[in-house]
Protein backbone atom coordinates (compact mmCIF):
# COMPACT_ATOMS: atom_id res chain seq x y z
CA UNK A 1 0.00 0.00 0.00
CA UNK A 2 1.21 3.55 -0.74
CA UNK A 3 2.26 5.93 1.87
CA UNK A 4 -0.06 7.65 3.44
CA UNK A 5 -0.66 11.29 4.99
CA UNK A 6 -3.35 12.64 7.18
CA UNK A 7 -3.49 16.73 7.74
CA UNK A 8 -4.35 18.96 11.07
CA UNK A 9 -5.82 22.41 10.97
CA UNK A 10 -6.12 24.40 14.02
CA UNK A 11 -8.34 27.76 13.12
CA UNK A 12 -7.84 30.10 16.11
CA UNK A 13 -9.10 33.19 16.95
CA UNK A 14 -5.64 34.99 16.11
CA UNK A 15 -4.27 32.18 13.81
CA UNK A 16 -4.44 29.22 11.89
CA UNK A 17 -1.80 26.22 12.27
CA UNK A 18 -1.59 23.54 9.77
CA UNK A 19 0.48 20.37 10.03
CA UNK A 20 1.28 17.22 8.02
CA UNK A 21 2.08 14.02 9.21
CA UNK A 22 2.87 10.35 8.37
CA UNK A 23 1.08 6.96 8.83
CA UNK A 24 3.48 7.10 12.06
CA UNK A 25 2.34 10.34 13.25
CA UNK A 26 6.06 12.08 12.54
CA UNK A 27 5.18 15.77 11.53
CA UNK A 28 6.65 16.52 8.20
CA UNK A 29 5.70 20.02 8.08
CA UNK A 30 3.76 23.41 9.79
CA UNK A 31 2.33 26.40 8.33
CA UNK A 32 1.66 29.75 10.96
CA UNK A 33 -0.16 32.74 10.06
CA UNK A 34 -2.57 35.24 10.79
CA UNK A 35 -6.57 34.11 10.88
CA UNK A 36 -7.25 37.78 9.54
CA UNK A 37 -11.27 37.32 10.40
CA UNK A 38 -11.84 40.59 9.29
CA UNK A 39 -12.02 39.66 5.81
CA UNK A 40 -14.77 36.53 6.64
CA UNK A 41 -15.33 33.15 6.53
CA UNK A 42 -14.51 32.83 2.94
CA UNK A 43 -11.26 35.04 3.29
CA UNK A 44 -10.32 32.95 6.53
CA UNK A 45 -10.80 29.77 4.46
CA UNK A 46 -8.74 31.18 1.52
CA UNK A 47 -6.35 31.23 4.24
CA UNK A 48 -6.42 27.83 4.97
CA UNK A 49 -6.41 26.44 1.64
CA UNK A 50 -3.05 28.26 1.25
CA UNK A 51 -1.73 26.66 4.47
CA UNK A 52 -2.51 23.19 3.44
CA UNK A 53 -0.91 23.93 -0.27
CA UNK A 54 2.32 25.19 1.95
CA UNK A 55 2.60 22.29 3.95
CA UNK A 56 1.78 19.20 0.77
CA UNK A 57 4.55 21.15 -1.10
CA UNK A 58 7.44 21.34 1.56
CA UNK A 59 6.82 17.74 2.96
CA UNK A 60 6.92 17.15 -0.79
CA UNK A 61 3.87 14.86 -0.65
CA UNK A 62 1.96 14.02 -3.27
CA UNK A 63 -1.54 15.31 -2.62
CA UNK A 64 -3.21 11.75 -4.28
CA UNK A 65 -1.69 10.40 -0.91
CA UNK A 66 -3.35 12.27 1.71
CA UNK A 67 -6.07 10.37 3.30
CA UNK A 68 -7.46 12.65 5.25
CA UNK A 69 -7.65 16.05 7.03
CA UNK A 70 -9.34 17.44 10.64
CA UNK A 71 -9.69 20.61 10.90
CA UNK A 72 -10.74 22.53 14.59
CA UNK A 73 -12.97 25.32 14.50
CA UNK A 74 -13.11 27.69 17.38
CA UNK A 75 -16.94 27.25 17.82
CA UNK A 76 -20.12 25.11 17.79
CA UNK A 77 -20.40 22.54 15.37
CA UNK A 78 -23.84 21.22 14.37
CA UNK A 79 -23.48 17.57 15.30
CA UNK A 80 -22.72 14.95 12.58
CA UNK A 81 -22.57 17.92 9.85
CA UNK A 82 -20.11 20.15 8.86
CA UNK A 83 -21.66 23.57 9.77
CA UNK A 84 -20.59 25.88 12.51
CA UNK A 85 -23.15 26.82 14.13
CA UNK A 86 -21.85 29.79 16.38
CA UNK A 87 -18.21 31.10 15.97
CA UNK A 88 -18.34 33.82 18.77
CA UNK A 89 -14.41 34.78 18.06
CA UNK A 90 -14.83 34.80 14.68
CA UNK A 91 -17.84 36.12 14.22
CA UNK A 92 -19.42 33.03 12.02
CA UNK A 93 -22.78 31.64 12.17
CA UNK A 94 -24.57 28.80 10.13
CA UNK A 95 -21.35 28.38 7.79
CA UNK A 96 -21.22 24.98 6.33
CA UNK A 97 -17.57 24.22 6.21
CA UNK A 98 -17.69 21.91 3.42
CA UNK A 99 -19.34 24.44 0.64
CA UNK A 100 -16.01 25.67 0.60
CA UNK A 101 -13.55 22.77 0.24
CA UNK A 102 -12.00 23.27 -3.18
CA UNK A 103 -12.24 19.84 -5.77
CA UNK A 104 -8.50 19.30 -5.48
CA UNK A 105 -9.34 18.10 -1.58
CA UNK A 106 -10.20 14.70 -2.46
CA UNK A 107 -9.84 13.30 0.87
CA UNK A 108 -12.14 12.91 3.61
CA UNK A 109 -12.71 16.65 5.60
CA UNK A 110 -13.52 15.63 9.40
CA UNK A 111 -14.92 19.45 11.30
CA UNK A 112 -14.58 19.36 15.16
CA UNK A 113 -14.74 22.19 17.55
CA UNK A 114 -10.84 23.12 18.29
CA UNK A 115 -10.55 22.85 21.80
CA UNK A 116 -12.21 19.23 21.31
CA UNK A 117 -9.35 18.14 18.96
CA UNK A 118 -6.77 20.15 21.23
CA UNK A 119 -7.68 17.95 23.78
CA UNK A 120 -7.62 14.67 21.94
CA UNK A 121 -4.11 15.80 20.86
CA UNK A 122 -2.93 15.54 24.45
CA UNK A 123 -5.13 12.48 25.24
CA UNK A 124 -3.40 10.51 22.37
CA UNK A 125 0.53 12.02 22.19
CA UNK A 126 0.40 14.13 24.68
CA UNK A 127 -0.18 14.77 29.01
CA UNK A 128 -3.34 12.80 29.27
CA UNK A 129 -1.78 9.64 27.33
CA UNK A 130 -2.60 6.46 28.76
CA UNK A 131 -5.73 8.14 30.46
CA UNK A 132 -8.88 6.73 29.93
CA UNK A 133 -11.17 9.78 31.45
CA UNK A 134 -9.87 13.54 30.54
CA UNK A 135 -10.95 17.02 31.15
CA UNK A 136 -9.15 19.50 28.95
CA UNK A 137 -9.43 23.03 29.51
CA UNK A 138 -7.75 25.96 26.89
CA UNK A 139 -7.54 29.40 27.78
CA UNK A 140 -6.63 31.84 24.97
CA UNK A 141 -7.93 34.11 22.55
CA UNK A 142 -11.51 32.93 24.71
CA UNK A 143 -11.89 29.52 26.92
CA UNK A 144 -12.80 26.22 25.68
CA UNK A 145 -12.94 22.69 26.73
CA UNK A 146 -13.29 19.36 25.56
CA UNK A 147 -14.15 15.70 27.42
CA UNK A 148 -12.48 12.23 26.99
CA UNK A 149 -14.96 9.50 28.76
CA UNK A 150 -13.74 6.00 28.26
CA UNK A 151 -10.93 6.19 26.12
CA UNK A 152 -13.81 8.23 23.64
CA UNK A 153 -14.07 11.95 22.85
CA UNK A 154 -17.52 12.96 24.11
CA UNK A 155 -19.85 15.08 22.42
CA UNK A 156 -22.71 15.11 23.99
CA UNK A 157 -26.39 14.98 23.06
CA UNK A 158 -26.34 18.16 20.58
CA UNK A 159 -22.72 17.80 19.83
CA UNK A 160 -21.37 20.86 22.03
CA UNK A 161 -20.25 19.10 25.05
CA UNK A 162 -16.88 21.32 26.85
CA UNK A 163 -17.88 24.60 26.27
CA UNK A 164 -16.81 25.38 29.85
CA UNK A 165 -16.22 28.63 28.83
CA UNK A 166 -20.06 29.97 28.59
CA UNK A 167 -20.55 28.24 32.22
CA UNK A 168 -21.92 30.89 34.37
CA UNK A 169 -20.06 31.86 37.27
CA UNK A 170 -22.13 34.86 38.61
CA UNK A 171 -25.69 34.23 37.64
CA UNK A 172 -27.21 37.51 38.32
CA UNK A 173 -25.19 39.18 35.71
CA UNK A 174 -24.53 36.21 33.71
CA UNK A 175 -21.17 36.81 33.68
CA UNK A 176 -19.52 33.77 31.66
CA UNK A 177 -16.15 32.10 32.61
CA UNK A 178 -14.69 33.06 29.05
CA UNK A 179 -15.61 36.69 29.58
CA UNK A 180 -12.84 36.57 33.00
CA UNK A 181 -10.27 34.75 31.98
CA UNK A 182 -10.13 34.90 27.67
CA UNK A 183 -7.23 37.08 26.67
CA UNK A 184 -9.57 39.02 24.27
CA UNK A 185 -12.05 40.14 27.63
CA UNK A 186 -8.97 40.00 29.99
CA UNK A 187 -8.04 43.47 27.92
CA UNK A 188 -11.50 44.67 27.96
CA UNK A 189 -11.07 44.47 31.46
CA UNK A 190 -7.64 46.09 31.81
CA UNK A 191 -9.39 48.75 29.80
CA UNK A 192 -11.49 49.84 32.17
CA UNK A 193 -9.32 49.31 35.20
CA UNK A 194 -6.77 52.09 32.77
CA UNK A 195 -9.33 54.18 32.97
CA UNK A 196 -9.74 54.97 36.58
CA UNK A 197 -5.73 54.12 37.13
CA UNK A 198 -2.61 56.24 38.77
CA UNK A 199 -1.13 58.39 35.96
CA UNK A 200 2.17 55.70 36.70
CA UNK A 201 0.29 52.49 35.56
CA UNK A 202 -1.25 53.52 32.71
CA UNK A 203 2.40 55.63 31.72
CA UNK A 204 3.01 51.48 31.40
CA UNK A 205 0.71 50.77 28.88
CA UNK A 206 0.94 53.54 27.17
CA UNK A 207 1.45 53.19 23.19
CA UNK A 208 -0.08 49.37 23.43
CA UNK A 209 -2.93 48.49 21.54
CA UNK A 210 -4.96 46.22 24.16
CA UNK A 211 -7.10 44.87 21.13
CA UNK A 212 -3.91 43.21 19.99
CA UNK A 213 -2.11 42.13 23.22
CA UNK A 214 -0.48 38.62 23.14
CA UNK A 215 -0.42 36.31 25.84
CA UNK A 216 3.50 36.88 25.94
CA UNK A 217 2.78 40.41 26.59
CA UNK A 218 0.22 39.66 28.86
CA UNK A 219 2.65 37.50 30.97
CA UNK A 220 5.59 39.96 31.07
CA UNK A 221 3.75 42.53 32.46
CA UNK A 222 2.45 39.98 35.28
CA UNK A 223 5.67 38.82 36.28
CA UNK A 224 7.10 42.61 36.34
CA UNK A 225 3.91 43.02 38.62
CA UNK A 226 2.18 45.19 36.61
CA UNK A 227 -0.95 45.67 39.03
CA UNK A 228 -3.51 46.07 35.85
CA UNK A 229 -1.94 42.47 34.81
CA UNK A 230 -1.75 41.24 38.51
CA UNK A 231 -5.66 41.66 39.04
CA UNK A 232 -6.81 40.69 35.28
CA UNK A 233 -4.82 37.02 35.86
CA UNK A 234 -5.59 36.55 39.27
CA UNK A 235 -9.22 36.70 38.50
CA UNK A 236 -8.61 34.10 35.67
CA UNK A 237 -6.93 31.80 37.97
CA UNK A 238 -9.58 32.14 40.25
CA UNK A 239 -12.64 31.71 37.70
CA UNK A 240 -10.80 29.04 35.62
CA UNK A 241 -9.96 27.13 39.10
CA UNK A 242 -13.75 27.11 40.41
CA UNK A 243 -15.02 26.15 37.22
CA UNK A 244 -12.52 23.05 37.42
CA UNK A 245 -13.67 22.19 41.06
CA UNK A 246 -17.36 22.23 39.62
CA UNK A 247 -15.99 19.72 35.95
CA UNK A 248 -14.13 17.38 39.48
CA UNK A 249 -17.19 17.53 41.34
CA UNK A 250 -20.10 16.34 38.63
CA UNK A 251 -17.88 13.73 36.39
CA UNK A 252 -14.52 13.10 37.83
CA UNK A 253 -12.32 12.82 35.22
CA UNK A 254 -9.11 11.07 35.73
CA UNK A 255 -6.39 14.36 34.18
CA UNK A 256 -7.21 18.11 34.07
CA UNK A 257 -5.37 19.20 31.41
CA UNK A 258 -4.78 23.23 31.38
CA UNK A 259 -3.27 24.36 27.38
CA UNK A 260 -4.14 27.33 25.70
CA UNK A 261 -1.82 30.20 24.55
CA UNK A 262 -2.55 32.62 27.87
CA UNK A 263 -1.99 29.07 29.83
CA UNK A 264 1.51 28.68 28.23
CA UNK A 265 2.65 31.80 28.69
CA UNK A 266 1.84 32.65 32.07
CA UNK A 267 3.87 29.18 32.69
CA UNK A 268 3.87 26.72 35.31
CA UNK A 269 2.95 28.80 38.15
CA UNK A 270 -0.35 29.68 36.55
CA UNK A 271 -1.69 26.31 36.64
CA UNK A 272 -0.48 25.45 40.24
CA UNK A 273 -2.42 28.89 41.48
CA UNK A 274 -5.60 27.08 39.19
CA UNK A 275 -5.29 24.07 40.56
CA UNK A 276 -5.07 25.28 43.96
CA UNK A 277 -8.20 26.98 43.61
CA UNK A 278 -9.78 23.99 42.15
CA UNK A 279 -9.01 21.98 45.15
CA UNK A 280 -10.43 24.90 47.53
CA UNK A 281 -14.29 23.78 45.93
CA UNK A 282 -13.68 20.13 45.20
CA UNK A 283 -15.42 17.60 47.70
CA UNK A 284 -13.37 16.20 50.12
CA UNK A 285 -11.62 13.25 48.71
CA UNK A 286 -12.34 14.48 45.05
CA UNK A 287 -8.82 14.94 43.92
CA UNK A 288 -7.43 11.70 45.32
CA UNK A 289 -5.14 10.49 42.78
CA UNK A 290 -5.91 12.98 39.71
CA UNK A 291 -3.42 14.93 38.06
CA UNK A 292 -3.80 18.38 36.64
CA UNK A 293 -0.85 19.14 33.99
CA UNK A 294 -0.30 21.51 31.59
CA UNK A 295 -0.56 20.74 27.94
CA UNK A 296 2.18 19.23 27.11
CA UNK A 297 2.69 19.36 22.72
CA UNK A 298 2.07 23.42 23.24
CA UNK A 299 0.40 24.64 19.89
CA UNK A 300 1.03 21.18 17.76
CA UNK A 301 -1.75 20.12 20.43
CA UNK A 302 -4.57 20.98 17.80
CA UNK A 303 -3.19 19.88 14.67
CA UNK A 304 -2.00 16.66 16.30
CA UNK A 305 -5.50 16.18 17.62
CA UNK A 306 -7.14 16.81 14.49
CA UNK A 307 -5.03 15.16 12.34
CA UNK A 308 -5.15 12.11 14.57
CA UNK A 309 -9.36 12.25 14.86
CA UNK A 310 -9.40 12.53 10.84
CA UNK A 311 -7.39 9.66 10.87
CA UNK A 312 -10.03 7.71 13.56
CA UNK A 313 -12.93 8.70 11.58
CA UNK A 314 -11.47 8.13 8.67
CA UNK A 315 -10.39 4.16 8.81
CA UNK A 316 -13.66 3.35 10.83
CA UNK A 317 -15.78 4.32 8.10
CA UNK A 318 -13.72 2.20 5.69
Amino acid sequence: MSPGYWIGVDLGGTKILAGIFDDDFNLLARSKQPTGNEVGPAGVFARIIQAVDAIIREAKVDPAHVRGLGLGIPGQIEHATSKVRFAPNLGWKDYDVLAAVPPEWTWPVVVENDVRMGTYGEFVRGAAQGAGHVFGIFVGTGVGGGFIFNGELFNGFNGHAGEVGHVIMEWRRGTSLESIAGRKYQMKRAKEMLDDAPKRVRKEWKGIDLAKVKSSHLADMYQKGDPVALKVVDDAARAVGAAIAGVVNLLSPEVVVIGGGVAAALGESFIERVWDFAQRYTLPGATAGMRCVAAALSDDSGIIGCASFARKKTLAAL
